[in-house]
Parts: C-alpha cells; sequence; structure tokens
C-alpha cells in the first residue's frame, strides 16, 4: 500500500484485499449514500468524506493528512492485513472458499460505538434502505450539516446529549416506530453511565454482550453487531436471519438450527476471527447464495 498526498487529496495506491462498494454495502453500516461506481460519500465520527475506487487505487477527496492518520485509516482498517485473515480462516474451513472469493474486498470498520448502538437498534425488523433513511433523517434533524455533493448534503450523527433530549415521539416522527422506546433507552444509559464505552472495550466478548443486553430491546444478535462493528471484539459472530440460512446450508444439511446453536457454532468454528467469517458469509449468502441474485430458500 503506497499513500501519496495529492494536493486536496489522498491518494492511496496498491491496495489489496479491499472494495469501497463491498465494503460499505455489507450491511456494517449505514450513514452513506451511492453517488457512482464504487463512488460514495460518508460521515462517521462527524466528519464527511467523498471517497472514490478505481480498481486497486483509492481516492479520499478533499482529505487532510491528519484526518486520514488519525481517522480514515483506521475506520477503513487499512493497516490490517487481511490476507492473513483469509489464510487462516481457509486453513480453518475450506467451505468459506467461495463466500471468500465472492467477497474478497470486505473490511471490517471501526466506527462510533454510539452511532453503532443506536444504527442496529434501528435495524430491527428493517431492510437496509430503510435504516438509511431512518439514520439519515435523525441525522438531517438533530445533527450538523457537515459536507455536500452536489445537491446530496451530509449530516453528521447526533450526539448523546442531543439524542438525550429527544422524546419517544419526536423519534417516531424520524419513522423510527417500536424502537423508539429502546433508543430512549440505550441513550439514557449511554448518557447516564449505565454503559459505558470504556468498560465495554475492555470487556471480554461474553461480559460486553452482558452489558448491553440490559438495554431494552437489545437482543444477543444487535449486541453482537454492536460489539464487532463499534467496540473493536473481532470474535463477534452476529447471527440474523441471513447468517441463519447460510450456516445451515453450509454447515447442517439444510436442517433448521436455533440462534443459539448457529452463534455457538460459529464462535467455536471461527474462535478469534468470527467477526471476519460471519462478514463473508453474511454478505455473500444474502446477495449471491440465498439472497438478491438467487431464488433458493425466497
Amino acid at each position: 500500500m503506497k499513500v501519496i498526498f495529492d494536493d486536496k487529496d489522498i491518494i492511496i495506491k496498491q491496495l489489496n484485499d479491499f472494495d469501497l462498494g463491498q465494503t460499505l454495502e455489507c450491511g456494517q453500516c449505514f450513514h452513506f449514500t451511492k453517488i457512482g461506481h464504487n463512488d460514495y460519500g460518508m460521515v462517521a465520527y462527524g466528519k464527511f468524506l467523498h471517497a472514490i475506487q478505481k480498481e486497486d487505487v483509492l481516492i479520499l477527496k478533499d482529505t487532510s493528512a491528519v484526518d486520514y492518520y488519525s481517522l480514515w485509516r483506521s475506520y477503513f482498517d487499512l493497516n490490517r492485513d487481511y490476507s492473513k485473515i483469509k489464510q487462516y480462516l481457509l486453513k480453518k474451513d475450506k467451505k468459506l472458499k467461495e463466500a471468500i472469493e465472492m467477497m474478497w474486498g470486505v473490511h471490517i470498520l471501526n466506527q462510533e460505538f454510539f452511532e453503532t448502538l443506536i444504527s442496529f437498534i434501528i435495524s430491527q425488523n428493517k431492510q437496509i434502505p430503510h435504516i438509511k433513511q431512518i439514520v439519515a433523517q435523525i441525522s438531517k434533524k438533530y445533527g450538523k450539516l457537515v459536507g455536500q455533493i452536489g445537491d446530496i448534503e451530509f449530516y453528521s450523527f447526533p450526539e448523546v446529549d442531543t439524542m438525550y433530549s429527544l422524546t419517544e415521539d419526536e423519534l417516531r416522527a424520524c419513522k423510527t416506530g417500536f424502537r423508539a422506546p429502546y433508543i430512549c433507552d440505550a441513550v439514557r444509559c449511554v448518557k447516564e453511565g449505565v454503559i459505558l464505552y470504556e468498560n465495554l472495550l475492555n470487556a471480554d466478548i461474553k461480559q460486553c454482550i452482558n452489558q448491553l443486553v440490559q438495554i431494552k430491546g437489545v437482543g444477543n444478535k444487535v449486541a453482537n453487531c454492536v460489539s464487532l462493528f463499534g467496540l473493536q471484539h473481532r470474535e463477534a459472530f452476529p447471527v440474523d436471519v441471513w447468517i441463519k440460512r447460510i450456516v445451515e446450508y453450509l454447515y447442517f444439511d439444510g436442517k433448521e438450527c436455533s440462534t443459539e446453536k448457529i452463534e455457538q457454532f460459529g464462535s467455536k468454528r471461527f474462535g478469534i476471527y468470527g467477526g471476519y467469517a460471519q462478514q463473508y458469509l453474511f454478505y455473500y449468502g444474502k446477495t449471491v447464495k440465498m439472497g438478491l441474485n438467487s431464488k433458493k430458500l425466497q
């Protein structure tokens, strides 16, 4: 990987095992807008970024070296050797081969904890486009304008103090529905110190999940997602309908299994790299094997 500072842009060349579109579109984040092919505007940690990828070259538009080194390099997880992760997983399990080859460019983003927590509470029983719409609406109404591409505006996700002042009715006006009281409770827990970011970071995965499920409406799936995407617990193995289907298909001869059994299987099978295996399986199962491009199990 070679980083070039070209006027106002950061140009990253010779980029291996990374695809911008696959990484953003795989269901781990919701605060972005697709502008064109591998061309996206996004907001993370209150900052706006316009990123474009052409083959193995990633261009971060109007980005300072300070922002690249302090934020975006870590956010995209660019310093991690994903070829070693893939080698480990394939040595552990040959059944992942097709999933990894198809979804070769997925990186796990290092996202901001609070926004990740609220976003995955919103995600319950919602499709990704709907989740993105709700996150965008909350951000536009209560966040700050941080960037623009053409006539598309980008707003930061509101801070804890701002969210703490919102009522359930105000959240429902943003189409959160039955999730409004869950969001309010999550915000209260963070604001009042019931849930502490530092404690979650330092906890093991079981302790982390046990703390997160104290929040109303947060079950194991959401807690695992928050642990994986917002707390860098890479061993987390979230189980939703797509993971359940693809794991049953690949490992249990299509037989029905409980969510708990799938979660235990993933944790035992893939260990510290459970989150990476989950992302390859999730995106592959949803878009190729059983989802958007297949009629199987529809």
